[in-house]
């Protein structure tokens, strides 16, 4: 037997953003969302499939076309029949005057719930009433979500009460801005709108819930591995004995193995990004010109916008030396006195005072008849703490960009705008502490060596993902 799962029929009328919700509900942005009313003229399927099982499906349905008649038919048969919406299919299923409307109201006589979707920017009419009275009359489970798009707000309070006494939930709900948690907690409004339904839906969360740690922890490992591979990169060329004979000819060198070494660390960051992309499931997907993410990882704009400041640099600097120092000490049974943890905390707060301009060092290893020039591993002490501000910054985007956005009007001067832009990213709001624990990661991933201090700086980036997926954490860039 089928396990029983929740199934909702989105309502609405044509334009109202029907699509947009489903879109950005079923995380699926391929779905085909035309600004141009009345385009949806069939009801179409999209279940949510977590771990090869269904959770629960979503129906795109035309809009009424007839709403008057239907309402009429069912209040002249309301005493006769306790499902209208199951009798008015059977008596109409092969009348072409109500083709569209029998593939609207066919879910709902097998049982579907209902999402009635409507523009609360919009003033209501009598057109409304109607459709929210039949819908009333469906005696289904029924959610209405005030999908207001824009700022005009004068006529919500007015939708507000002709839905509230209809239908068992009213919530708004912005399909082109909404993020994970309001995701889940539209969800966990279902659960209220039938007794009937508490088990089916909460299985539904607990399932969309499971899958999003499931994705949390493969971002944060493909960040780690970003970082792995970005930090310990180096790119080498080896030269025959003569062909570079003056400083213009090493220059030349140094400059072709600088320009690749660059586009090497653009490339694993692209890379990144596609993964992260693909794992919060975008396939439409644009980043506004001005925005960090779409500036070069390496120009001086993302550099001064990213990352610690110089004095968190110091401490950073002066915390990873001095733990450095302490494996000299020990090394040395304790004979220096104390000499090896002073000089690595002076050491690393020059480091970090100093910022490390340059991205790598270049060295040249002298052989017989051979000269081996190599840049990188990185050697810049900000650079990590950039790279990792801008990877967790496109992350918290990908988790938070609704898949409905594609249908939004980015040029309307009344649309509900994006979240103040904060030019920082995350990891200069973090404690010294976890500064410091990421710095020593950075340390070991340069010598390309595993890190006792994987496992504290996985718990850190998670930590601020989840933060983000939450609203945890203030919003760090455009969402």
């Amino acid at each position: 037997m089928a396990v029983k799962i929740p199934r909702l029929a989105i309502m609405g009328h044509p334009n109202a953003g029907k699509s947009s919700v489903v879109a950005t509900l079923t995380e699926n942005d391929r779905i085909a969302i035309d600004k141009r009313a009345g385009t949806t003229t069939k009801s179409d399927f999209y279940p949510v499939v977590i771990d090869g099982q269904t959770v629960i499906e979503f129906i795109d349905t035309p809009g009424f076309q007839n709403p008057n008649a239907i309402l009429e038919w069912f209040q002249a048969h309301e005493d006769k029949t306790a499902d209208l919406a199951h009798a008015f299919v059977a008596a109409h299923q092969y009348d072409p005057l109500y083709a569209h409307d029998i593939a609207l109201l066919e879910p709902v006589a097998e049982g579907a719930g209902i999402i009635l979707v409507v523009d609360g920017s919009k003033r209501i009419k009598e057109k409304d009433r109607v459709e929210i009275e039949l819908l009333r009359l469906t005696a289904r489970p029924r959610m209405a979500i005030l999908n207001n798009l824009s700022k005009q707000d004068r006529y919500m309070d007015q939708w507000r009460d002709a839905l509230s006494k209809a239908f068992n939930s009213v919530r708004e709900f912005n399909a082109h801005r909404a993020t994970y948690d309001e995701r889940i907690k539209l969800l966990s409004a279902l659960k209220t709108i039938d007794q009937r339904w508490e088990p089916m839906v909460g299985q539904a969360i607990d399932a969309f819930a499971g899958d999003w740690e499931r994705r949390t922890d493969q971002a944060v490992s493909t960040i780690l591995d970003l970082l792995k591979q970005a930090l310990s990169y180096k790119v080498s060329k080896t030269v025959k004995s003569g062909q570079v004979i003056f400083q213009s000819g090493r220059d030349r060198v140094k400059a072709e193995l600088s320009a690749e070494f660059e586009d090497g660390l653009r490339r694993l960051e692209v890379v990144a990004q596609e993964h992260i992309r693909a794992n919060f499931r975008h396939n439409v997907w644009n980043v506004p010109p001005d925005s960090v993410l779409s500036q070069d990882l390496l120009s001086e704009d993302v550099g001064q916008a990213l990352g610690l400041s110089r004095r968190q640099l110091a401490l950073v600097g002066a915390g990873v030396g001095a733990a450095s120092g302490v494996t000299l000490d020990l090394a040395t049974a304790g004979h220096s006195l104390g000499t090896g943890m002073l000089l690595g905390a002076a050491a690393g707060g020059v480091l970090g005072m100093m910022g490390g301009k340059a991205l790598a060092k270049f060295d040249i290893e002298r052989a017989p008849n051979t000269q081996l020039y190599t840049i990188g591993p990185v050697s810049n002490q900000r650079f990590p703490f950039v790279l990792l501000d801008r990877i967790v910054l496109y992350s918290a985007r990908a988790m938070n960009w609704a898949h409905g956005r594609q249908a939004a009007d980015e040029d309307d001067p009344n649309r509900v705008p994006d979240r103040d832009i904060r030019p920082k990213g995350f990891t200069e709001a973090l404690s010294t502490a976890d500064q410091r624990a990421l710095g020593r990661f950075f340390n070991d991933a340069r010598r390309g060596k595993a890190s006792e201090h994987e496992a504290a700086c996985r718990a850190i980036i998670k930590g601020i993902l989840r933060g983000v997926s939450l609203n945890e954490i203030d919003s760090r860039c455009d969402l």
